[in-house]
């Protein structure tokens, strides 16, 4: 009985670049796997374990933690490294999976707009946050921070 026998892979990477390329973007998933686990488990530590857990979580939650630049940058680091990482991973299945050029092409092209679109807007929402928008039920504000600002 004969072996079957192996068909080549439907997209063979050649060049000293794209050898570089690709060993850079195997570090970048390891680094930022482990920055992205030290991130998340340290955000959901913060929301959901310390104080009243989940019930803590409002309008008035949120406006008070990006009131510190801290959490800021700490909120658009995860978003970002988050975004990188979960499109390289993708970008690495369209050149396993995607069998054609114009296919693959394509689909990274999508797949870069995406992540550009996610990093953008999501950066957008961070840094422009009001946290006591004009008409607002006090109630559902944080009272001490607006009050801090002048706007109460």
């Amino acid at each position: 009985m004969q072996a079957p026998e192996l068909k080549a892979p439907a997209f063979v990477r050649s060049g000293r670049s794209r050898t570089q390329v690709e060993r850079w973007s195997w570090i970048f998933m390891r680094a930022s796997g482990v920055i992205l686990i030290v991130l998340i488990f340290t955000h959901l530590f913060i929301n959901l374990l310390t104080g009243d857990g989940v019930n803590q979580i409002d309008f008035a939650f949120v406006a008070g933690k990006w009131a510190s630049p801290l959490w800021k940058v700490w909120d658009l680091t995860m978003l970002v490294l988050a975004m990188i990482h979960g499109g390289n991973g993708m970008r690495l299945l369209i050149n396993d999976y995607a069998r054609t050029t114009w296919l693959r092409k394509t689909l990274k092209v999508a797949l870069a707009t995406s992540v550009t679109l996610i990093i953008v807007l999501g950066s957008l929402v961070i840094f422009t946050f009001d946290p006591c928008p004009e008409g607002t039920d006090p109630a559902l504000l944080n009272i001490e921070l607006c009050e801090d600002l002048g706007r109460l």
